[in-house]
């Protein structure tokens, strides 16, 4: 049974730096496509960043240069590491898997089918 668990967040003032980690259990497959979603109070889901198990990554506008996905698959890791914070990126943050083979991996949350529990970012300005 596959399950994510994540860790990090926290409070952070503007400018400062976070750095999530979501870690796979149960997770055999040959292709994954991971990523990083997050919704604030009173907004929609959005697909913050991705990357499928051949490294391609696929970013939201809001958060290209300042945001970095990585994973170790040594240790069925994913990371987000998170610079030059602002207060519109204060939201609960969640990994999400999915395990279907595919070139490209989207940010429609739909497409994932396995999610962690969820861990809160707040900036304050």
């Amino acid at each position: 049974q596959v399950h994510l668990v994540e860790s990090g967040g926290g409070s952070v003032q503007a400018g400062g730096s976070l750095r999530l980690s979501c870690a796979v259990f149960g997770y055999t497959y040959s292709h994954s496509c991971m990523g990083w979603f997050r919704q604030a109070p009173g907004k929609g889901r959005e697909g913050v960043a991705t990357i499928g198990s051949n490294g391609n990554t696929n970013y939201a506008d809001s958060v290209k240069g300042r945001f970095t996905i990585s994973q170790d698959n040594a240790k069925n890791t994913l990371y987000l590491q998170m610079n030059s914070l602002k207060p519109e990126d204060s939201a609960m943050y969640y990994c999400a898997a999915h395990f279907k083979p595919t070139g490209y991996c989207s940010r429609a949350g739909g497409d994932y089918n396995y999610w962690a529990q969820g861990t809160q970012v707040t900036v304050s300005s």
